[in-house]
């Protein structure tokens, strides 16, 4: 979930960085997110939440499935981030109440039920899809949204998947990575980069409305001696779809360890990948030896 906010500057994203220990992504900074669970697509969410909007049908093969979708980012964003988007006010110590009960194993529905809220769906814009490319031995499809940061919340990681968080111009997160203050995947740099160019969060839910849904699922290029390795994005001429799906850069170079995006080299905005951030960190980029080319969304990635 990209959950924005109007700053005094501008443009404000909540971030929270990975426990370094998680087996995917150990210390990247990214958004809240995560796994959908079974409770996720019960039908009790018909009634206990508002309807999804209908661009998240893009993301699914069926209403429901969308809005399962919807929920589970709704509730990681709880649990990782303490933001929750209800049809009502819920201050933030309010929040915390809530995540506190879920923690405890109450279901999220009857937690708002009995407090008389839905969750508000409806409040989310469909952002992005992205699927890790076929070369890497974990992979996963997922789908990003926006989110205004409802009234009233603040956001903070839970100390457990997430150990940082905070609010941050998305230029100023690009630039703190360029410097190796934390470290980025590419999905979270490419989203930052388009945000960057959205003046306030009114701006950034435009932006959304017009990009395109289609997955966007990268193909690794392994370096051939003379070149670095690669990923390719569609668009790029080593991607067999030759339409962008996204605009921007097609191309994150590996260098020394880094991906560049590749007309963002001459200004130096490094996507850091195998750098350590803390004791333990699982965190790496393995240079894999395949020609294989990327593959559509399949029924055995983890959404």
């Amino acid at each position: 979930m990209i959950v924005l906010r109007d700053g005094r500057a501008g443009i404000e994203v909540f971030c929270v960085r990975r426990h370094a220990s998680s087996s995917f992504l150990g210390g990247a900074v990214v958004f809240p997110g995560g796994k959908v669970d079974a409770q996720d697509g019960a039908e009790v969410w018909a009634d206990r939440a508002t309807e999804p909007p209908e661009r998240a049908r893009a993301f699914a093969a069926d209403a429901a499935t969308a809005r399962a979708l919807c929920v589970a980012a709704c509730r990681e964003t709880l649990e990782e981030g303490a933001i929750l988007p209800v049809d009502g006010p819920l201050s933030g110590d309010e929040v915390d109440a809530v995540a506190r009960e879920l923690a405890a194993g109450a279901p999220l529905d009857g937690v708002l039920g009995r407090r008389g809220l839905k969750l508000a769906l409806s409040a989310l814009v469909p952002w992005a899809r992205w699927i890790t490319p076929e070369a890497e031995p974990r992979r996963f499809d997922a789908r990003f949204f926006l989110l205004s940061l409802p009234p009233g919340q603040v956001g903070r990681h839970d100390g457990y998947e997430t150990t940082m968080s905070f609010w941050a111009a998305p230029r100023e997160v690009l630039e703190r990575a360029a410097r190796g203050e934390l470290f980025l995947a590419p999905p979270t740099s490419c989203t930052l980069e388009l945000l960057a160019a959205a003046a306030d969060v009114r701006s950034a839910v435009a932006l959304a409305e017009r990009q395109t849904l289609s997955p966007i699922c990268p193909r690794f290029v392994p370096g051939d001696g003379a070149e670095p390795p690669y990923l390719a994005l569609p668009g790029d001429p080593a991607h067999e779809l030759r339409e962008r799906r996204v605009a921007g850069p097609t191309r994150y170079v590996l260098r020394d360890g880094r991906f560049f995006a590749e007309e963002s080299c001459a200004r130096g905005s490094p996507i850091h990948i195998e750098q350590e951030r803390e004791p333990g960190s699982t965190t790496s980029f393995d240079v894999l030896r395949t020609n294989s080319p990327s593959a559509p969304a399949t029924p055995d990635l983890e959404e």
